[in-house]
């Protein structure tokens, strides 16, 4: 995996995603440190690109991704009381989310890849594993994302 300074092959790599599950928009951070950085995103209200730009481990849906090392998932997060879902999410205007860690090699966690949907959608089982693999393929193409 490259560095954060992959930042327009990340966001290929996140529109290549969204496209594979249908969904409307998304994000990818990366790990550093007890937080994970935005390297990615589409579908986001700038209003909120300032409050997912550094996101604290354990905090909203990537961050428990993060820290749970496992996908979290929401059918519809205007209406979630789990509190997975912070407040501040549902300016997105999506309703079905998932978010899922990126692991390394030996499973440490590298990031989060995150997609939404603007219709209420169950994830099934299927497309948690299908989105992890997805995840999977981010971290461990040695040549990361690259420009094209």
């Amino acid at each position: 995996m490259t560095g954060h300074d992959a930042g327009h092959g990340w966001q290929i790599a996140l529109e290549a995603t969204l496209e594979m599950f249908a969904a409307d928009a998304g994000t990818l951070h990366l790990m550093e440190g007890q937080a994970l950085v935005l390297v990615a995103h589409v579908g986001m209200p700038d209003s909120l690109i300032p409050t997912i730009e550094r996101v604290p481990v354990g905090k909203g849906m990537a961050g428990l991704a993060a820290q749970r090392n496992l996908p979290v998932d929401s059918c519809d997060i205007q209406t979630d009381a789990t509190g997975d879902v912070m407040p501040g999410a549902r300016a997105t205007s999506l309703q079905g989310a998932l978010a899922v860690p990126m692991r390394r090699p030996g499973g440490a966690v590298a990031g989060v890849l995150g997609i939404g949907a603007l219709s209420e959608r169950q994830w099934s089982s299927n497309a948690r594993a299908k989105l992890l693999r997805r995840a999977a393929e981010l971290v461990h193409d040695p040549s990361g994302p690259e420009d094209p």
